[in-house]
């Protein structure tokens, strides 16, 4: 049985979150904070296998008791956030500094239906737990030299340069838990003149997605936009997919490809890994690049196995680095990977296979 320690200064969100992680048998919430300062005691004290904070908090906030709590090697932090702008801000500053993952209050600051993030809540919970995630969660870091583990690495033939006549590549970025920190491995290390459109779906909230593509277009050389509805796809760009819609292709008349942003498929996730490669495949065939890194469960992994025996170039992330070795894992056992590496050099990865 895991232990869990809870940290929010609302007497019922502490109670909430206590009935909704007892409810599972893996886990024994053995203690609640109400406060920053008395989260760090406990978790030195009682040494927890994961702990779930508040941010916004009287006295030392969520941020910096996290930051002690992942430096002091102690356990998983898991943030609690509400949807909103400045939660969105907060909650990305956490993981850049070494939080786990997240999860957002369905309902302001003090939320009374926490039941609605119930299932997510203890299955990343779960995966916070699982061996060897504490050694992985190190703040981000975007200068080349710095980072971590960064191997020398022979240079990788490039790619033929096929373009089925559109005049460019598609690459194709599928990620979730663990994704807005890991991201930073890669996309800042890409230049602005890839002879490629870079798609991307990270599982997170309607009410993020737009701060995070802000966040990643000033971190990155090359351009991010939020994808909508009507947009059309340039290479040189990164299409971020919007929170509860698919991102999908349409083809026009001379080869012109503009971005729908569907609500259907039903699927698990909204947007979907799956539906976003297989659309992009359908049209760039053998020109497309998949890319498959942290997460939990399988979305992606089967479209993985269809751009490869296409005839695409496929990367998965390695175990060394994904926070959750999921969906890339998934990837790979099922054949869908040409090539399996550490985050850090999924950037030359790429720039290798668009050629």
């Amino acid at each position: 049985m895991k232990k869990v320690l809870i940290c929010d200064d609302s007497a019922l969100m502490r109670r909430s979150l206590k009935k909704i992680i007892e409810s599972d048998r893996s886990f024994k919430v053995v203690a609640a904070a109400r406060d920053g300062n008395d989260a760090v005691a406990k978790a030195r004290e009682l040494r927890p296998d994961v702990i779930t904070m508040d941010i916004n908090m009287p006295g030392l906030d969520g941020i910096s008791a996290m930051q002690i709590i992942v430096d002091e090697k102690i356990a998983p932090v898991l943030m609690v956030s509400s949807l909103t702008e400045e939660g969105a801000e907060a909650t990305f500053e956490s993981m850049a500094l070494g939080a786990f993952d997240y999860i957002a209050k369905p309902g302001g600051t003090v939320s009374v239906n926490m039941e609605e993030v119930a299932r997510e809540l203890i299955a990343k919970l779960k995966a916070a737990t699982t061996k060897g995630t504490l050694t992985k969660l190190r703040p981000h870091r975007t200068d080349p030299e710095r980072r971590p583990g960064r191997r020398p690495r022979p240079p990788r033939k490039p790619a033929a340069a096929k373009t089925r006549g559109l005049g460019y590549k598609a690459v194709v970025i599928g990620i979730s838990t663990g994704g807005p920190k890991t991201i930073f491995d890669v996309l800042p290390f890409i230049p602005a003149d890839l002879n490629a459109a870079i798609i991307m779906v990270q599982h997170m909230p309607a009410a993020f997605t737009a701060s995070f593509a802000e966040r990643l277009n000033q971190a990155c050389p090359i351009n991010c936009v939020h994808a909508q509805t009507g947009m059309e796809l340039k290479p040189g760009t990164i299409y971020l997919a919007a929170g509860g819609r698919h991102l999908t292709l349409f083809q026009r008349p001379g080869n012109k490809l503009v971005i729908r942003t569907p609500v259907r498929p039903k699927h698990l996730f909204v947007p979907s890994v799956e539906v976003m490669m297989d659309s992009v495949m359908e049209i760039f065939g053998s020109d497309t690049v998949g890319v498959l890194m942290t997460g939990m469960g399988d979305d992606g992994a089967d479209a993985m196995v269809r751009i490869r025996e296409l005839g695409g170039h496929t990367i998965a992330e390695s175990d060394e680095t994904a926070i959750v070795f999921g969906m890339p894992k998934e990837a790979i056992e099922r054949g869908g990977a040409d090539i399996v590496v550490p985050s850090w050099d999924i950037a030359d990865e790429i720039i290798g296979a668009v050629g």
